[in-house]
């Protein structure tokens, strides 16, 4: 039985999570740079940086829009806590290191190190205090010094995206809700659908109907947050139903639409955690 619990923070755009499940997820992406430890358990991945194994203690850690997947090592249940954080709160934490917050990348998706893992520890501790706004400076001090020491600039930026691909990519972005049948986006992108599947795969880690039902879960899972019911959401999203939306929300996160939404407004019931 899986169990996800989303904690109250004191900071616009962090989401913080600690979960025990035996869940196996499907290839997914996050918008978000996260990072947190294992508590229990194991776990192998995939990432974008390699296959991996993290056993209890060992830190993990994902980049935004990095394709990543993730099973227990000997399918028994395992736990963790993880920290997500927006790339916008990132660059106003650590903005004044580098341009823009793009320029900035955990190095490896999984390792150790004593120090992290205290800052993140420290982290945790101070969630759980009573007054989190009273507590919120000192809270934003440790996050400073956590993302000072866990994140670098990257060796070499991503390759950007042809013009063609971009224009597709830019389309799922901003319209998941929407149809996008293959032989359509391959003739706006003045391609073949095999060189279409093939180029975007190669660029983005997914093929572009994977990428638009990412781009749909994480919308859903947005509408979710704000209070919106499952039936409502699966509309808006476009899904075909209901049933179709609970599918492919479970896959990705690991529980089903009905239980993130309460489980997240039950610590967020109002949406504002601004200092």
């Amino acid at each position: 039985m899986a169990d996800f619990r989303f904690h109250p923070t004191p900071l616009a755009g962090l989401e913080a999570v600690s979960a025990t499940s035996a869940h196996v997820f499907s290839k997914h992406t996050h918008d978000t740079y996260g990072i947190g430890f294992l508590t229990a358990g194991g776990q192998i991945s995939a990432s974008g940086r390699g296959q991996v194994e993290a056993e209890a203690g060992q830190l993990i850690t994902v980049n935004p829009g990095e394709v990543h997947d993730g099973a227990p090592l000997g399918r028994t249940a395992r736990s963790w806590q993880m920290l997500y954080l927006t790339p916008d709160l990132v660059a106003d934490s650590v903005g004044d290191l580098v341009s823009t917050s793009s320029d900035l990348e955990f190095e490896f998706p999984v390792f150790t190190d004593p120090a992290i893992r205290r800052l993140l520890t420290t982290l945790q501790e101070q969630l759980g205090t009573s007054d989190r706004q009273a507590d919120a400076e000192a809270f934003r001090e440790t996050l400073v010094l956590l993302l000072g020491k866990a994140l670098i600039r990257r060796a070499c930026p991503p390759a950007p995206l042809p013009a063609s691909l971009q224009q597709i990519r830019q389309r799922l972005d901003e319209e998941p809700a929407q149809s996008a049948d293959l032989q359509t986006l391959a003739r706006e992108a003045g391609l073949s659908r095999f060189q279409l599947i093939r180029a975007f795969l190669r660029h983005t880690g997914l093929t572009p109907h994977a990428y638009h039902m990412q781009r749909r879960a994480l919308l859903s899972r947005r509408l979710l947050a704000k209070g919106m019911a499952p039936a409502e959401v699966a509309t808006a999203c476009g899904y075909v139903d209901q049933s179709h939306m609970h599918r492919e929300f479970r896959r990705r996160f690991g529980l089903t639409p009905g239980v993130y939404r309460s489980a997240w407004l039950s610590c967020n019931p109002v949406q504002d955690h601004k200092l």
